[in-house]
């Protein structure tokens, strides 16, 4: 269980997108841990609010596959069973290869979103902040996928993102205490210069290594 964090003053004007934002950051950073009970009186007294915008909110953050409802028992963080988590990396690599085979070549500009959020991932890595790195790691693959110019394909590809960030989290923070803080940001590296290097082969190549090795079990 998580430790007991300070009361927060949200603003009425856009309290249900405030509190799912703290909400969502709470999870993906992984301050609130798969299968963690999200107890109303808890965290309505948390957030200085009432129930009814917080009860909108988890209504929201369980359309994004973060929290679930169970019968009787409330609502708590949302679980990935490890088969649940292989075959969302499945999909994710299989959208990922068909980006990239739709959408070589690419030019030095086309690059530029991945470099930024490479960037970011880095300084994330440098200050410890795991939870931005989790956001830029998971900006970073978006990124890759947005360069095949394919809207539906971005909207399927970002709720799998999105679910794999929880596992992603814990893995992070396994991958802190046994591996040097930017070797994350080199295997993202590597497979950004195979991209630059617009060879189909090269980077479905580089994307099968990435998808093998990228997270701890």
């Amino acid at each position: 269980m998580s430790q007991q964090q300070p009361v927060i003053d949200l603003s009425p004007a856009s309290l249900v997108e405030l509190v799912v934002s703290r909400l969502r950051g709470e999870i993906l950073g992984g301050d609130l841990e798969p299968g963690e009970r999200l107890v109303e009186e808890q965290v309505t007294r948390r957030f200085g609010i009432s129930r009814a915008p917080l009860r909108e909110a988890m209504r929201l953050l369980a359309q994004q596959g973060l929290v679930e409802h169970l019968p009787r028992r409330g609502a708590r963080v949302a679980t990935l069973s490890d088969q649940d988590a292989d075959e969302l990396f499945e999909i994710r690599d299989v959208l990922e290869r068909f980006a990239m085979q739709r959408a070589l070549p690419l030019t030095d500009a086309d690059l530029g979103p991945m470099r930024e959020e490479l960037a970011a991932m880095r300084r994330a890595a440098v200050k410890g902040d795991q939870l931005e790195l989790a956001d830029a790691h998971r900006r970073f693959h978006i990124a890759l996928v947005a360069t095949a110019g394919h809207r539906q394909l971005i909207e399927a590809y970002e709720p799998i993102l999105l679910k794999l960030q929880m596992h992603m989290a814990l893995n992070l923070r396994r991958e802190k205490e046994r591996a040097a803080p930017l070797d994350g940001v080199r295997r993202h590296a590597v497979l950004l210069d195979a991209v630059a290097t617009n060879d189909l082969e090269t980077v479905l190549a580089a994307l099968s290594a990435h998808g093998t090795h990228a997270y701890l079990r």
